[in-house]
């Protein structure tokens, strides 16, 4: 990108929501603006995981302030990311329909290992960059309000990457619910937090880190406690714990707690993000913490920056990874990948050489992964390997893509073959349903396993309608039988749906 560019990061997460503005210079990213609000939807998740129309309420309200700051920014340069609160709420989609809209630019869920990976991006990015540094072995920690996130990575790239469903927000509603701070809620809250941090022991051990840093939320809050108190800046210690937590025992409580350098905002969760951090600290064997810079959506933002090349390189390389743990036949997936993409450049001819920034280029791109995946799940069974095909995408970690990028891909899969009822909700989306035509028509024309000849062969969408016609010429029906017998029943297929599909030319006349 051009310097002068500016780009946005929107952090949806658990107990703030966060907007970053910055300014792009000779490939660095500079601060412009930072807006934080407190919503604390974490919780405001009800017993069957749903928001409750309040929370909803206070993530809309936020969004539409955020929105009035967006207002001028192109889509290539904004991207809005949601944690572990909306990975957790069953009806995060009502939310998101309505966020999305207020927003006015998409949002995408990220799985926990997402999370992680851009959350090191961040910290990474905003540490000196020097040849010391770039050969420093780190431990990341970042404990936001419903997951705790640890990495561990050198230089720019991290290695191994996990999240924990423990965090502030989380621990302070059911260890600290009545915002009492005694000594047995303390260590019944830590003992609970290493229980759940209790794989981390055989990754994250000392001898494979030299340095600790600690990441947004939590540890920097516990940090300005501790230099407002008079230790060193931008270092959380053991001693700094204990003294801090004396100071909240002594306290007794959340609302009868002053003490310089903590935010008001701050005071109902602190109770949860010490004691998950002491568990850290303990768990991992950590003498000081250094407090990072750096954040989820810094690495967002440096995403942004470099998205056109290394995201789109990191997401191929996860797909490639996928079609080989899966033993996908290449040769079937290169040939409907090509038909498929040839009979989409047909319904959306923009997407021929378009940017992967834009819609069709991003469309073609995404058909592509869903061709090439399309078969994954014949790892498991032959029978209805399209359904294992899709749980296997919605349920796999997938370094680059958001949660909702990958349910597409899994809708795609699930839908190339068989009944299209079971897709009723997607189907009123014009783009899902051009890519899943394109991939269904692929299939069935590859079905004989080798290259089809689509000399003649046409599809047809008439704009402002939701009608399709497929055309071929005259002796094509009587030279492929089998296709064509699989074509008239795709037509049948889609009269149970509110798109409806034509035969032309050849098929019409061979009917």
């Amino acid at each position: 990108m051009q310097n002068g560019t500016r780009l946005a990061a929107v952090d949806l997460g658990s107990n703030s929501y966060r907007l970053e503005i910055g300014r792009v210079d000779h490939g660095q990213i500079h601060r412009t603006e930072y807006i934080k609000e407190t919503v604390r939807q974490g919780n405001g998740l009800d017993s069957a995981r749903n928001l409750t129309p309040e929370a909803m309420q206070r993530g809309w309200d936020t969004l539409a302030r955020f929105a009035e700051r967006l207002a001028g920014f192109k889509r290539s340069e904004v991207r809005a990311v949601a944690t572990q609160t909306l990975r957790e709420a069953r009806n995060r989609d009502e939310f998101l329909l309505r966020a999305r809209t207020i927003l006015g630019f998409g949002i995408d869920v990220i799985s926990g290992h997402e999370e992680a990976r851009l959350i090191y991006l961040g910290v990474a990015h905003m540490l000196p960059h020097t040849d010391a540094s770039n050969n420093e072995r780190r431990l990341v920690v970042d404990i936001g309000g419903r997951s705790t996130e640890i990495i561990l990575g050198q230089g720019l790239a991290p290695e191994a990457m996990e999240s924990y469903r423990v965090g502030s927000v989380a621990w302070s509603m059911k260890h600290f619910a009545n915002g009492l701070f005694t000594p047995a809620t303390f260590r019944a809250a830590e003992v609970a937090a290493k229980a759940v941090l209790d794989d981390a022991l055989s990754t994250y051990v000392p001898d494979r880190w030299d340095v600790a840093y600690g990441s947004s939320g939590t540890i920097g809050a516990v940090g300005d406690v501790l230099v407002a108190a008079g230790n060193q800046p931008g270092l959380v210690t053991r001693e700094g714990l204990d003294w801090l937590l004396d100071k909240l025992l002594k306290a007794g409580s959340a609302d009868r707690l002053r003490i310089d350098g903590m935010r008001e905002d701050r005071k109902a969760v602190i109770g949860g993000g010490v004691s998950v951090l002491r568990a850290v600290f303990d768990l991992l064997e950590i003498e000081e913490m250094r407090v990072a810079q750096g954040a989820l959506r810094h690495g967002v933002l440096y995403e942004l920056l470099e998205r056109d090349d290394v995201v789109a390189d990191l997401r191929s390389s996860t797909v490639g990874r996928l079609a080989n743990r899966f033993a996908i036949d290449a040769a079937q997936a290169r040939r409907v990948g090509d038909t498929a993409a040839e009979l989409f450049l047909q319904l959306e001819p923009r997407a021929r050489g378009a940017s992967t920034t834009s819609r069709p280029g991003r469309s073609l791109r995404k058909l592509g992964w869903a061709a090439r995946l399309h078969e994954i799940g014949t790892h498991v069974s032959h029978s209805d390997y399209h359904k294992h095909g899709a749980y296997i995408l919605d349920h796999t970690e997938a370094p680059g893509f958001a949660v909702n990028e990958m349910h597409w891909l899994s809708q795609l899969v699930l839908g190339h073959r068989g009944k299209l009822r079971k897709l009723e909700m997607v189907l009123d989306d014009e783009a899902f349903v051009s890519q899943l035509l394109a991939l269904r028509l692929a299939v069935i024309l590859c079905h004989a396993r080798r290259d089809p000849d689509l000399e003649g062969l046409k599809i047809i969408h008439t704009p402002g309608t939701r009608q399709f016609t497929i055309t071929t010429r005259p002796d094509w029906p009587e030279l492929y039988p089998q296709s064509s017998h699989l074509l008239r029943e795709e037509v049948v297929a889609w009269q149970r749906t509110n798109w409806r599909i034509d035969l032309a030319g050849g098929l019409k006349a061979a009917a």
